[in-house]
């Protein structure tokens, strides 16, 4: 195998506020695999929290590029198994690649990854569209500068409900919360509620990531479902956040790709958990291999297309929500000359 790669930081269309942090550009590692001449594309979006810089990444491909491709491919699952005990510390890298490898695999097999997985395209969920935090004013216009069926609202500031009042006085979308562990079980015990009567759907990681305590008392008491984003990163979460949270939210980045996301679909429908995809901001090259997965979700979040200003792919649209793929072999994509 060949390997390439490049850096991309494309810009936000509106500064991207969550209870983290602001970004103005989403810097990520774009790669690229060459089998018998067949090429596959893959991306992990570097998130600071997680302190996997872009460099970082590219610092793991140089050491072990010789390990990389030398890799006797023949199917993906194999493929991330080696890379996952080549690049322990990296997940970030080891998504992107086994990405690449499932497109490859798909253009070798001459079908979309969901064919391949016999999987039913006619049902899928809409994705929703992310509000970041801002001021109420603010939130208001990106609402509607974006009409769209379903909003998913960044919290976790002291106007947290003065926003959601406001937001749902202007619509009658579905609305869902994300308050990126920026609240306490005090302050979620209180909220809650008013976003029951307010009509949003759920509330995604309301506490912090190891408050399983808390967690616990909140899923007991809590009068919306709650599901795991911070709190579930790799497959061993998964078991955990039974009886903490009414189901994960998966991001293809964090738990190293989509070998290891399919194997937690499998594990949380055993244990009745809801299950989401999420979104890190990639472009149409990580939301695609996000798409390919959309008829084994409750939920789906993959809106980075809609907040980048810029995109580097081609080959999945939206419809009001609706996603719609290419049914080209693959992730179905086709790279923007920005990278050619």
């Amino acid at each position: 195998m060949k390997l390439k790669y490049w850096q991309s930081n494309l810009p936000f269309k509106h500064p991207f506020t969550i209870s983290k942090g602001t970004k103005t550009h989403q810097p990520a590692l774009i790669v690229e695999l060459e089998h018998m001449g067949i090429k596959g594309y893959g991306e992990a979006p570097a998130i600071t929290y997680y302190n996997i810089p872009v460099e970082k990444m590219i610092a793991d491909i140089e050491q072990k590029k010789m390990f990389i491709e030398k890799f006797a491919f023949t199917e993906p699952s194999r493929y991330w198994h080696y890379l996952h005990h080549l690049l322990p510390q990296n997940p970030f890298l080891v998504c992107a690649l086994d990405i690449a490898a499932w497109d490859m695999y798909g253009k070798l097999k001459q079908q979309p990854l969901y064919k391949l997985w016999k999987l039913d395209f006619s049902k899928t969920p809409l994705t929703d569209y992310t509000i970041g935090i801002d001021t109420t004013e603010k939130m208001l216009e990106k609402m509607k500068e974006m009409p769209w069926p379903i909003y998913k609202i960044k919290l976790g500031t002291p106007d947290d409900i003065e926003i959601i009042h406001a937001l749902r006085k202007n619509t009658n979308a579905i609305l869902r919360v994300d308050a990126n562990a920026g609240w306490n079980i005090d302050q979620a015990l209180k909220i809650i509620p008013v976003l029951q009567q307010a009509g949003v759907e759920f509330v995604e990681q309301p506490l912090a990531k190891d408050d399983w305590e808390g967690m616990k008392i909140l899923y007991e008491k809590s009068s919306l479902p709650l599901i795991a984003d911070e709190s579930c990163v790799f497959e061993g979460d998964v078991e955990k956040c039974a009886g903490h949270f009414h189901g994960i939210n998966i991001k293809l980045t964090k738990c190293s790709g989509i070998t290891p996301a399919l194997r937690m679909i499998e594990h949380a429908r055993k244990l009745n958990l809801k299950v989401m995809v999420g979104s890190m901001n990639e472009s149409s090259i990580g939301s695609a291999a996000i798409a390919q997965l959309l008829p084994l979700l409750d939920y789906v979040d993959m809106d980075g297309p809609l907040l980048l200003a810029e995109d580097l792919a081609t080959g999945i649209e939206f419809d009001n929500g609706k996603v719609m793929l290419s049914n080209k072999p693959g992730l179905g994509i086709e790279l923007n000359n920005v990278l050619l």
